[in-house]
């Protein structure tokens, strides 16, 4: 009784923080042909949301960007009522992970993130891993969790704020948009943001045992990452369309 109470509450909270408010003009969208020309599996799409908790992660990230999808291609058996096909992967806070079509941010700032040199089988198990984490839902009785986002937040040092969007990630967490994307990206063990530790090791073969720095790559707790990591990562190519389909700044009308 008191987890089906927890889990409608829960609901109305989520649903809440999802809907849409009404904002200052945000950066003027791509040319949506030229997105959807550019896009293409494997990459990632970031997204400057309007949802109530997109205020909240863009203030705990520092960051333009409060939501991330991955391209998959298109789904299987999922498309819109028009014939158009589903080619994002998603977690929202309301409906966990779900499958979507582009035409969804064709009004949305979006920047476009793209991991480099990935094998055919890599992207393959990259794409399975998404697709099959749909359906995949977000605990919503953990009401604390939620509470978070709806509260209006206080000064955080900046140090804190990665860990209060980490802290009660509910199970499993793979619902939390970025972290479905990171699991993703961990099972082919390709980096975003991996944390280098410099041990101090001694030189054999040397008589004065000299010291050399070796450095050991560590992958980061998957619920520890936000939208804004895709971007700042030195293993993720920005990839813009306008550039991408031939810009030409002597065409520009300035009338």
């Amino acid at each position: 009784m008191f987890h089906s109470l927890a889990h409608r509450a829960g609901l109305a909270i989520a649903h809440f923080l999802s809907r849409e408010v009404e904002r200052g003009p945000l950066s003027a969208p791509p040319d949506f042909d030229e997105l959807r020309a550019t896009l293409r599996p494997g990459d990632i799409l970031l997204v400057e949301g309007r949802a109530r908790v997109s205020g909240s992660v863009k203030y705990l990230t520092q960051s333009t960007w409060s939501h991330a999808a991955l391209c998959v291609g298109p789904v299987a058996g999922r498309t819109e009522l028009d014939g158009e096909p589903h080619v994002l992967v998603e977690a929202l806070l309301a409906h966990g992970v779900v499958s979507s079509p582009l035409s969804k941010y064709r009004a949305s700032h979006t920047r476009i993130c793209r991991p480099q040199r990935l094998t055919g089988q890599d992207l393959r198990t990259l794409v399975a891993f998404a697709v099959a984490s749909i359906g995949y839902a977000y605990d919503l009785r953990n009401i604390l969790d939620l509470l978070r986002y709806l509260a209006p937040l206080p000064h955080i040092p900046v140090h804190l704020r990665r860990r209060l969007i980490a802290a009660g990630a509910a199970s499993p967490t793979r619902a939390i948009c970025s972290t479905l994307i990171a699991e993703a990206f961990h099972t082919i063990r390709y980096p975003i943001l991996p944390t280098v530790e410099r041990l101090e090791a001694e030189a054999e073969g040397t008589a004065a045992q000299q010291h050399a720095l070796r450095e050991i790559m560590h992958i980061r707790d998957s619920s520890l990452f936000t939208p804004r990591d895709f971007d700042i990562s030195p293993y993720f190519e920005i990839v813009k369309p306008a550039l991408v389909c031939g810009f030409d700044y002597r065409r520009l009308d300035w009338r």
